[in-house]
């Protein structure tokens, strides 16, 4: 078991930095600006040989966020690290001094009974001794001067920490085989809340107002022995209302949470109907390759009589996409929430296939002979033999001649025909053709003696006649 480490303190003193930092990733989203961070983000930081959970967290302790009710609960996300957690690291702005909040919080820290180590950060340019001396007024006797930025002080830092810590060794991520499950969509749809309701707890800020979630954050949750990790989004909103270079940032990493996840799960407004911004979002996922499930959300708030209107109005909007598995729930409530873990297993099961080359190329030969290629400028384009590329996303190989001018729309038909005699669930399949090398390209065929006289004879005979 690794130990748990909070990385805590008041706004903008640099500590998802400091958490990119000992995770060597770029998890956490980092701006110069306070009330960036608001969710619990977690990581496993490892040094000499050990191992430990890092969990950053929100800055606490002033009033600059977007609302008093959103701190609140930036704090109390912030304070159930903290207690969870076996150590603190603290981290104040060299920079800044010792603040009155910095008093505050420290007669705050002391009351959860942790080991802290008070890391003074920003110290770039400064002499070490004169900004640390002001912060002993706090009485805290582990005092280190570090930069986040560049990395100053950190070494010594984890030293001191292993040294109080149990031994845990250097090992592979216990969750390597975890299935990522990314939610995404508009902003103010319920993802988070959806998130929420599946693992039973407050774990991700929900706020009645768009934009509360800004990062993507990664939560380990385990049901019925099974390891997932779900993948909690910022709301992506169309490029031209978005002008704020944090929200950019939080799109951009929404984006990634694409390529992260084994299963993505679209949530959509049912009261709001479907807008284009979900059909642009749908198209992005169906050019990952990535399994799909759709969860209309909110959907105890349609009137029994419109609800047939949305069906028809989803199955027409996201016609392209026949594959996506569809659950109406209401994230609030919790009413079909428990059924998408049933169709999670079942796509699962459609990631996990193995099929030797001999029956792709059956089924290949078989959707050729129902409906072969077009002709182009008089030559048959010629398919010969298909195997899989990649489970995930899946991806089958086509092999053949002129392979270059194979219409899209056969590229569908095709992986079309392989998701149903494959009996894929909510499972793409991405078609990839290859053009096969003529052995014969570029060789020049030598005459022998007894050919170049053939030819000579035969010439001076066309000649006669």
């Amino acid at each position: 078991m690794k130990s748990v480490i909070a990385i805590v303190g008041r706004p903008n003193v640099g500590k998802s930095t400091f958490f990119n930092h000992l995770t060597s990733s770029r998890d956490a989203l980092v701006a110069d600006r306070p009330g960036v961070t608001r969710d619990r983000q977690y990581g496993v930081a490892h040094h000499n040989s050990r191992s430990f959970l890092i969990i950053d967290t929100g800055g606490i302790g002033e009033e600059d966020h977007d609302s008093r009710d959103v701190a609140d609960l930036i704090t109390e996300q912030s304070m159930l690290a903290a207690n969870e957690a076996s150590v603190l690291i603290w981290i104040v702005d060299g920079r800044d001094g010792l603040t009155a909040v910095d008093e505050i919080l420290s007669a705050e820290f002391r009351k959860l009974n942790k080991q802290i180590f008070l890391a003074v950060n920003k110290i770039e340019g400064h002499r070490r001794d004169i900004v640390i001396s002001d912060f002993y007024r706090l009485g805290i006797k582990s005092i280190w001067p570090i930069s986040s930025k560049r990395g100053d002080g950190i070494v010594h830092l984890l030293d001191a920490i292993s040294e109080i810590i149990p031994n845990s060794v250097h090992e592979e991520d216990e969750r390597s085989e975890a299935i990522a499950i990314s939610f995404l969509g508009r902003p103010n749809v319920g993802k988070s809340t959806l998130v929420n309701q599946i693992i039973g707890e407050e774990r991700v800020l929900t706020f009645n107002h768009p934009g509360t979630t800004r990062d993507s954050i990664k939560i380990p949750f385990q049901k019925n022995r099974k390891d997932y990790i779900l993948i909690d989004t910022a709301g992506v909103r169309r490029k031209s209302k978005v002008h704020d270079m944090v929200e950019k940032f939080s799109i951009l990493k929404s984006f990634e949470a694409i390529e992260a996840a084994n299963i993505i799960i679209l949530v959509v407004d049912a009261s709001e109907g479907i807008t284009d911004q979900d059909t642009t979002l749908l198209g992005m996922i169906e050019d990952s390759g990535k399994s799909l499930i759709i969860a209309v959300n909110k959907w105890d708030g349609v009137e029994d009589s419109d609800k047939e209107r949305v069906k028809v109005l989803l199955s027409r909007k996201f016609s392209f996409i026949d594959y996506a598995q569809y659950h109406f729930t209401s994230a609030l409530h919790g009413s079909g929430v428990g059924n998408i873990f049933k169709t999670i297993n079942k796509i699962e099961k459609s990631l996990n296939i193995n099929i030797s080359t001999s029956e792709m190329t059956d089924i290949l030969e078989d959707a050729v002979s129902k409906h072969p290629p077009h002709m182009v400028k008089g030559r048959r384009i010629k398919i010969r033999y298909a195997h899989l590329g990649g489970t995930d996303p899946i991806r089958v190989i086509i092999h053949g001649n002129q392979t270059d001018k194979v219409p899209d729309a056969y590229r569908r038909y095709l992986a079309s025909v392989f998701r149903k005699r494959l009996k894929l669930i909510g499972t793409n399949v991405l078609v990839d053709f290859k053009q096969s090398d003529n052995p014969f390209k570029g060789k020049i065929n030598i005459l022998t003696s007894r050919q170049i006289n053939k030819r000579k004879r035969l010439m001076k005979f066309v000649k006669k006649r």
